[in-house]
């Protein structure tokens, strides 16, 4: 059985507004061509995708499983529409996705130096979905943290960095210079397993609020300095690994020049950040006391 794209494309209308009308009038055809569609959408499925009431409309299971499918799909069609534009009019482009905390821009530069005639576009990458963009087309290269799921990727090592707490200022032990874990027991974690959060603007207002503490990356805690925080180093905590990343069936010359480069360029930033922060975790050294937080 086929596919069809657009009867895919008014269901996850439907499924996102949750009423025909408001869907209809977001697509720009009448409600009863919609209904139609999604009533013709069901039988060729041969399962019912929606219940509908009076005043709403709920996903059944089979609707909520195409529903989480349905992200996929169209985006793996939007992303394979887009390269082929971009094939017929003679464009090279290249994107390069990367984890919050995590710079790419001195590998763009060097590679740009000697590839001017590519374009390059950045995707800051969601906590949720580190591997996705690379696997459905979205992106050609990741500059990801681990862990995720590398099936199917090609992976370069770049480098490590270290992992910090955060806490709120108001915190008992917010006024240390170090920590260990054994100082973080039964200490509420907020992390995927715990609380999900959607974005880590949410998670650290959640932590400045009191609601728990988290272990971050220490690049991400730089990106992240605000005054109601402090990010103190956990000296036995194990260190995080950093990666450049590439489907191993979209490798292409172009994508090989880039990995090159920027496995050249971001180890060699990789080795001074770690010589940076050896000296920065001396003895008495401010910064290893309250990293992140800008004192």
């Amino acid at each position: 059985m086929d596919l069809d794209l657009r009867k895919l494309r008014y269901f996850v209308a439907v499924a996102e507004h949750q009423h025909f009308g408001r869907a209809a009038r977001a697509l720009f055809i009448a409600q009863p061509v919609l209904s139609r569609q999604i009533r013709a959408f069901e039988q060729e499925l041969g399962c019912r995708l929606l219940t509908r009431t009076t005043r709403s409309v709920e996903l059944t299971s089979a609707g909520r499983q195409l529903f989480d499918e349905a992200r996929t799909i169209t985006t793996v069609v939007s992303a394979a529409l887009r390269r082929v534009h971009e094939a017929a009019r003679g464009e090279q482009r290249l994107i390069v996705a990367f984890s919050t905390g995590l710079h790419v821009s001195e590998a763009i530069r060097t590679f740009t130096a000697s590839h001017p005639e590519v374009e390059i576009d950045v995707f800051p990458l969601r906590w949720w979905e580190q591997d996705a963009p690379l696997r459905d087309g979205r992106a050609h290269v990741g500059f990801l943290r681990r862990p995720f799921d590398d099936a199917g990727l090609r992976t370069v090592p770049i480098g490590q960095e270290t992992k910090v707490a955060c806490l709120p200022v108001t915190h008992p032990l917010a006024d240390r210079r170090t920590l260990t874990s054994a100082d973080l027991a039964g200490e509420p974690i907020l992390d995927v397993r715990t609380r999900r959060t959607s974005s880590l603007e949410e998670k650290f207002e959640l932590i400045a609020s009191g609601q728990g503490i988290a272990l971050v990356p220490l690049s991400v805690a730089g990106s992240y300095s605000r005054p109601d925080l402090v990010y103190l180093h956990v000296t036995d905590s194990a260190p995080v690994g950093t990666c450049l990343a590439v489907p191993e069936s979209g490798c292409t010359d172009l994508v090989r020049d880039f990995l090159d480069i920027a496995t050249a360029t971001l180890r060699g930033r990789s080795g001074d950040m770690e010589t940076e922060r050896a000296e920065d975790e001396k003895p008495g050294a401010e910064q290893a006391a309250r990293a992140g937080t800008g004192e």
